[in-house]
């Protein structure tokens, strides 16, 4: 599929685009950063291939592939910039989407905030029909020609059409779609049975709605991007990346934008995963901490995990997404006291503009990076490489007037608590991440990346009682370098409810059959080779008369006896008890299409060829400063011992190895920390 020599990942962020780039002439992955462009992230996407291929000396023409991460979708969605929708629905469902599920999260709210509607009722329309559960017509479709007047009235920009149990027949919606599209030309059209042939009917409608209004935001933006291609040669092959960390072609991720809602904070998943093999770590915690948010994956024998359901700003999105927590805790999170004393440090965040105070660009309130700064945990004067100049004086001044003052602390001690507090926040969120799975932090080690996470990675470690700490080569571009050694995948999944019983087992291997038949003919319709493809199956089972199921990997489908087998270890990892006696329900059966995409040789890190001489800098802690030994990353050779407390600096991530701990560099190029007392 790809023949030119140079492969190019991109993951476009709030504040920096990062690139990835492996030439395979020469075997090295080499990173770059530039300036994100908000107006049109395309400018910045070609700037910064511009400059990378000036730097790296190849041309534009050399590039083959380009795999693009992008928060286009998240950002629409949470800036509520989205299309103006309409809803098409099953006459007497017009409502699903706005009762929701009857929970509340804030249980003791006497008026809990009400969960966000995309769609309002006066666009929200239903149509006479009626498909059974087991996919039979009670109800056929009826006239649709009023429907179709108020629909035009309504001058909507997409259409979303979810028509109750769409996923056991679709024959109402798919004629339902060539009546509107004769109706309105030109205006996008997405089709439950087609985004989420799933059974929960208000999911399914949520999922619908949020692919449809984003459809022309999605569509606008890559109709930019390839306006750009052609330019000075450049014409690669272009795929995005989805949720589920797999890549997908332009043509699809234009039906289904949904499916790029986690595109962004995937990519680092898959670089968790990735790093696990080169690394021999079977088990990974991979922790993400940039400037606004901590994002926890866990890797379990090589791979990440997924789930079937995710959730944007409270918004359900029925699709497979790779399974991450996320917490409002990184560089730019604001510390404050509250009225009764309490110290915190975030959600709320100073974001990239103003910023942190030492940034100069107008904060006035003290962040987790200002407390690094005091500290004399990160050198001002070698910020980003030395791009940025930190404020040091600003920051300890915002620090002793909003949290020193309030707690009647010296300014060094309230710098010191509020990393204690962020640290504490982290743990918490690696350690409800594991324990939910019924798995020991004991048995993982913690791999850190993001721009700010090697300056808390080992005090976390200290608090879950982690003993080894990886962190990787160019951490600030990570996200990147998973995005440059993806796959394509499609995720295909039909709902069907059929026992788990070899009587069974003919409609199963049926379902199974034309599921395969369906995923290899899309792998055919991207151009990928015959040799190339693959398939995974997996099924959502629950024990009978449970409401929710689990997902379970089924790579020797049909074989119902190992997928019975874990699907019970499963349910008692989760729960803490298997009920192996009771019936056992196949609620959906999944299909994963997947094209392999070539692996160009990578090079293990290199190393220098002489001893680093480390400088030293005075860093606060316990109350006094004391001078720490300072390492710079490129400096390193392979027989240099690091012992805490000490600091490992790079360009665009600074690492503190704190007391206790001992780190060397790897053969891979990773600094590998190590608990030592």
């Amino acid at each position: 599929m790809e023949q030119r020599p140079v492969r190019i990942a991109v993951d476009i962020g709030g504040t920096f685009t990062d690139l990835q780039i492996l030439d395979a002439r020469k075997g090295r992955v080499v990173a770059w950063k530039t300036p994100t462009t908000p107006a049109d992230p395309s400018e910045g996407l070609l700037i910064g291939v511009r400059e990378a291929a000036e730097r790296f000396g190849f041309a534009l023409a050399d590039v083959g592939l380009l795999l693009h991460g992008t928060t286009i979708a998240t950002n629409a969605v949470l800036e509520r910039k989205l299309a103006r929708g309409v809803l098409v629905t099953t006459a007497g469902f017009e409502d699903v989407l706005e009762i929701t599920r009857h929970f509340r999260r804030d249980i003791y709210g006497l008026a809990p905030d009400p969960f966000p509607c995309l769609i309002e009722r006066d666009l929200r329309f239903g149509v006479a029909e009626r498909v059974r559960a087991d996919g039979s017509v009670e109800l056929p479709l009826g006239d649709l020609a009023p429907m179709l007047e108020r629909l035009k009235a309504a001058k909507p920009e997409a259409i979303a059409i979810g028509l109750l149990h769409a996923y056991a027949n679709p024959a109402h919606e798919l004629a339902l779609r060539d009546a509107v599209q004769a109706a309105l030309p030109g205006i996008p059209v997405s089709l439950s049975s087609e985004i989420s042939p799933e059974i929960r009917e208000y999911e399914r409608l949520s999922t619908t709605v949020l692919n449809a209004v984003l459809m022309p935001v999605v569509q606008n933006y890559l109709a930019r991007l390839e306006a750009r291609l052609g330019e000075g040669g450049f014409s690669p092959r272009i795929f995005l990346v989805q949720s589920n960390g797999g890549m997908c072609s332009l043509a699809r991720a234009a039906a289904q934008p949904a499916r790029l809602l986690l595109s962004g904070p995937s990519g680092g998943a898959l670089a968790a995963e990735r790093l696990s093999r080169r690394l021999s770590r079977p088990n990974l915690v991979a922790v993400d901490m940039g400037g606004t948010s901590f994002d926890v994956s866990v890797v379990q024998d090589h791979r990440i995990g997924l789930v079937t359901q995710g959730e944007v700003d409270r918004l359900p999105v029925r699709l497979p997404m790779v399974e991450m927590r996320t917490i409002g805790a990184g560089g730019g999170s604001i510390a404050s006291v509250d009225a009764s004393g309490r110290l915190t440090a975030g959600p709320r965040s100073a974001g990239a503009r103003p910023g942190p105070v030492c940034y100069r660009r107008g904060g006035t309130l003290p962040t987790v990076t200002d407390a690094n700064a005091v500290l004399g945990r990160i050198d001002p004067d070698f910020f980003l490489g030395g791009a940025m100049a930190l404020d040091v004086a600003a920051a300890r001044a915002a620090m002793a007037e909003h949290v020193g003052k309030p707690l009647s602390l010296d300014v060094e001690a309230a710098a010191e608590g509020v990393l204690r507090v962020t640290n504490v926040q982290l743990a918490s969120a690696v350690r409800l991440s594991l324990f939910e799975k019924g798995l020991d932090p004991r048995d993982f080690s913690l791999l850190s990346f993001g721009g700010a996470g090697g300056l808390h990675a080992t005090e976390v470690a200290d608090e879950l009682g982690i003993t080894e700490v990886i962190l990787p080569r160019e951490p600030g571009t990570l996200s990147a370098y998973g995005i440059l050694f993806s796959e394509l995948v499609q995720d295909l999944a039909r709902s069907r409810l059929l026992r788990a019983e070899p009587d069974a087992l003919p409609e199963i291997e049926a379902a199974i059959a034309t599921l395969r038949e369906e995923a290899l003919a899309r792998l055919v319709a991207d151009g990928v080779p015959e040799a190339e493809r693959a398939t995974e199956i997996s099924a959502d089972l629950r024990y009978h008369g449970q409401a929710f199921e689990l997902l379970v990997p089924w790579p020797e489908a049909p074989d119902l006896p190992a997928l019975m087998t874990r699907f019970h270890a499963t349910h008692k990892a989760r729960f803490s008890y298997a009920a192996e006696d009771e019936k056992v329900e196949i609620v959906t059966l999944r299909m994963s299409a997947i094209g392999r995409l070539p692996k160009p040789a990578e090079e293990s890190g290199i190393a220098a060829t002489t001893r680093a001489t480390p400088t030293s800098r005075a860093v606060s802690q316990g109350g006094k400063a004391t001078p720490w030994p300072v390492w710079r990353r490129e400096t390193l050779h392979a027989d240099d011992v690091i012992q805490g407390p000490a600091i490992v600096e790079e360009a665009f991530a600074t690492h503190v190895i704190a007391a206790g701990w001992q780190a060397k560099l790897d053969p891979e190029g990773a600094i590998v920390a190590r608990r030592i007392a």
